[in-house]
């Protein structure tokens, strides 16, 4: 594909058989699924590669949906998904991966293009932002240190949540960790999809907010300052 140092890609993980809720990400809101809406927001992103990440099983449920969404499919490890990313970053030969789940519909473009842009500038290996809610940031990783961390990380944890290795690890990474503009930040709720009280959450702030466009987070965060 293209050569390494040159090509971004947005990955987002999801699969069926999550524990907490099952099948989570086929969940229905206001427009579409959880994991369309996932892919809606994201896909403004700029990048070389939008591609959804997944298991075997999972693929032949999701990759209609992503090529609808103009999504990639890409199956790997179930559970192990550093690996699974790392394979992802050498199949597209990526440089620079902007990570997100597929259980965060509300996750934001805006802000996500934001972190990237800091992300290059630092020459960082590890980037996010504090403050936003939980469920609508991304994590930009260096695909060398990636690698590194595949390579090293022993802890089962490490190889499900993929970036544990290098937060438990910081002297070895560079990482970048910038506190939000005031506007957006709001720690007070999560809107990640992990329960049926937060499925309830979301389908109430579809309801009220979405209007055949990905949600803002601006709009995001007066909506819940008003509920919360």
């Amino acid at each position: 594909m293209g050569r390494r140092g040159i090509n971004k890609a947005v990955f987002v993980q999801a699969r069926l058989d999550s524990t907490r809720l099952p099948c989570k990400a086929l969940l229905p809101l206001k427009g579409g699924s959880v994991i369309q809406h996932v892919m809606r927001a994201l896909r403004p992103v700029s990048a070389d590669y939008h591609v959804l990440l997944t298991d075997k099983h999972s693929s032949e449920v999701f990759k209609y949906l992503a090529v609808d969404e103009g999504f990639d499919v890409f199956s790997g490890p179930g559970d192990d998904v550093l690996e699974r990313y790392y394979l992802a970053s050498m199949v597209y030969d990526v440089d620079t991966v902007i990570r997100a789940t597929g259980d965060n519909p509300l996750v934001s473009a805006f802000y996500a293009e934001r972190i990237l842009n800091l992300h290059e500038k630092e020459k960082a290996d590890l980037s996010h932002y504090l403050g936003i809610p939980l469920g609508t940031g991304v994590e930009v990783i260096n695909s060398r240190a990636l690698e590194s961390a595949r390579n090293k990380a022993v802890d089962p944890y490490e190889h499900e949540h993929i970036t544990t290795y290098m937060y438990r690890h910081r002297d070895f990474f560079k990482i970048l960790e910038k506190e939000a503009p005031l506007k957006v930040t709001f720690k007070k709720v999560s809107v990640s999809l992990d329960t049926g009280e937060d499925y309830i959450l979301l389908k109430s702030i579809y309801n009220d907010l979405y209007d055949g466009s990905p949600v803002e987070l601006n709009n995001l965060i007066s909506w819940l300052k008003v509920r919360f």
